[in-house]
């Protein structure tokens, strides 16, 4: 039995995760760096958004299954599962990777089993163990060192958690086994076992072709707005074809995997990653042409009607229905367009959230009837219960009345 398993990290993946274990019996210890999510887990509530998640934080806090705390105990399972953010130009840093371990290199004993899930450049497992190897001689291949990535939706994470397959890569074979009979007490998915340099580049590949993919849609969408030519119908026709699966085009792409992970191929293989490459940068300029288009609008409107428009943004999150706005593109057009304001009235909208530190957040039903441009950015639910109204300017970015 893992008699206790210690989690580096709480946020959005760490928490369900710990919460996940303590919820099958296994006593957890979470560890983050900031008190103020200890202090929250602590009390048995979460600080993020996630459905069902909060119940099971509160009954594992309740059981004395889920401890928070912003130092690691002894335990036998470590599982490394913080932000891996960019340095310089899209440079991958894995320096909190390399805090989490240095943290624990002091705890760790014969037999113990280390996992990175946070997403990392290739080779990244193997640097730890050189790291862990080097300051601990004396346990020198008497540790088990694997990687093993999360694959979750967010709005749906405790579920995929458990029912989605999970491939595990371990710097050796026994590493790998032991991993594999870690994550069978949890995981009803199949585990597939490979080393740790393919996991790795599995998580990044796998984020990677949904970017390529997304970029083709987002680039078809720029070709029907100069062409006159409804993206949404095109697409759903073409995908009358058997063999053709193309996706929905949107404001980007955001959220902390899609619109990172490629970077990490990229950064390390620059010559032999063109269309990955090429995939990011069609992606990122989406954006910026969104927030172009709304410039062009607004200054259209003033002169055909002699005053300023009325403008809603609609959305600040990465993708519809969720809190998260870490690398939303829908955010990142409301930051440009606001840049550029010149006494227009604007109504940022987020429904998923109830205050932003930057942005006063507008009604949706309010906004919408009061703008005299709206910007869909997201295709969040609540907007789609709107009713289109021609007597408005309706630039749709995220297919809410395709």
């Amino acid at each position: 039995m893992d008699n206790k398993v210690i989690i580096m990290g709480l946020g959005y993946i760490g928490l369900p995760t710990a919460a996940l274990i303590a919820q099958k019996g296994t006593k957890v210890h979470g560890v983050d760096i900031n008190p103020k999510v200890v202090e929250t887990i602590n009390r048995g509530e979460i600080h993020i958004v996630e459905p069902e998640l909060g119940d099971i934080v509160k009954e594992a806090v309740e059981k004395g299954r889920l401890v928070a705390d912003t130092k690691p105990v002894v335990g036998n399972t470590y599982l490394v599962v913080v932000p891996t953010p960019f340095k310089g130009k899209n440079e991958p840093d894995i320096s909190f990777v390399d805090a989490a371990t240095n943290a624990i290199l002091p705890l760790l004993k014969e037999n113990d089993l280390y996992i990175i899930e946070s997403t990392s450049p290739i080779g990244t497992t193997e640097k730890m163990r050189d790291l862990i190897y080097t300051k601990r001689p004396e346990l020198l291949d008497k540790l088990h060192i694997a990687y093993c990535p999360e694959r979750v939706l967010p709005g749906n994470v405790m579920y995929e958690l458990v029912h989605n397959d999970r491939v595990i890569g371990g710097i050796d074979e026994k590493s790998t086994e032991k991993a594999v009979a870690f994550y069978s007490k949890y995981v009803d998915g199949t585990l597939h076992k490979t080393n740790a340099r393919t996991a790795e580049m599995c998580k990044l590949v796998e984020n990677s072709s949904r970017d390529v993919q997304i970029a083709f849609a987002n680039e078809l969408s720029l070709i029907c707005d100069k062409a006159d030519i409804n993206v949404w119908e095109l697409i759903e026709l073409a995908n009358k074809h058997p063999r053709v699966n193309i996706l929905q085009p949107g404001s980007g792409v955001g959220g902390h995997c899609i619109a990172v992970d490629p970077y990490f191929i990229v950064s390390d293989y620059p010559m032999e990653s063109k269309i990955i490459g090429t995939a990011r940068e069609i992606n990122n300029y989406k954006s910026f042409w969104c927030a172009e288009k709304v410039q062009t609008a607004k200054l259209q409107f003033e002169l055909e009607h002699g005053r300023k428009a009325k403008i809603a943004l609609m959305g600040l999150a990465f993708k519809p229905d969720i809190d998260d706005l870490r690398e939303s593109p829908a955010k990142y057009i409301a930051q440009k367009v606001l840049q550029n304001t010149n006494n227009e009235e604007y109504y940022v909208v987020e429904p998923n959230i109830d205050e932003h530190k930057v942005y006063k957040l507008s009604n949706y039903k309010e906004a919408y009837e009061k703008a005299d441009i709206v910007v869909f950015l997201v295709a969040h639910k609540e907007f789609k219960t709107l009713n289109f109204d021609t007597s408005k300017i309706i630039l749709d970015f995220a297919g809410v009345f395709k």
